[in-house]
């Protein structure tokens, strides 16, 4: 995913200076990213959201009550509850370390589920010290899941064993190829 030809690591360095660089006037610099940010202090209650968190949670986050996340309810990919206290978000503000590879499912209040790849990054004051985190929120619900991708990979190994034509044979193992980068790269 890119923002307006950033990467998604390159939109979460900025965010991290400019409120590192800056911690009265970050927000400006916040608002301008089209895609949902949000920022926590040490004890994970957040601080500061932009308009794009809004739309992409469904909710108005509560600035000094909200810990950990702006989300309503967190899921697995799979399905299972994760309780807000150990999102990537929170692990990123108690391990004083950045969160990467990992996907997350945020309910909406309405019931609504969207996919999304947190990118959560601590902050650190000039002596070092934890002051916090900011969390860009990569919304991938248009995207395929690996797991799909991976099923219609298999599909196409099979197939291609089965069939009896060499042509269509190797069209089928490059679609299984092709299949099987692009859920790599969902992963990365």
């Amino acid at each position: 995913m890119t923002f307006d030809n950033w990467t998604a690591s390159q939109v979460i360095d900025a965010a991290a200076h400019a409120v590192e660089s800056d911690p009265v006037g970050f927000h400006a610099a916040l608002d301008d990213i089209p895609a949902a940010i949000y920022v926590a202090d040490t004890e994970g209650t957040v601080t500061y959201y932009n308009e794009a968190c809004v739309s992409a949670v469904g909710r108005l986050p509560s600035v000094g009550v909200d810990r950990w996340c702006v989300s309503w309810r967190l899921y697995t990919p799979q399905g299972d509850f994760l309780p807000h206290d150990r999102c990537p978000m929170a692990v990123a503000i108690k391990e004083g370390r950045e969160v990467r590879g990992v996907e997350i499912v945020a309910e909406r209040p309405d019931g609504t589920r969207g996919r999304f790849i947190p990118y959560p990054t601590p902050l650190f004051d000039r002596e070092g010290r934890l002051s916090g985190a900011v969390n860009l929120l990569v919304d991938i619900s248009d995207q395929p899941d690996a797991d799909f991708l991976e099923t219609r990979a298999d599909q196409c190994r099979r197939l291609a064993v089965e069939v009896d034509d060499p042509y269509a044979s190797e069209m089928l193992a490059l679609m299984a190829a092709k299949y099987s980068a692009q859920a790599r790269k969902g992963e990365d």
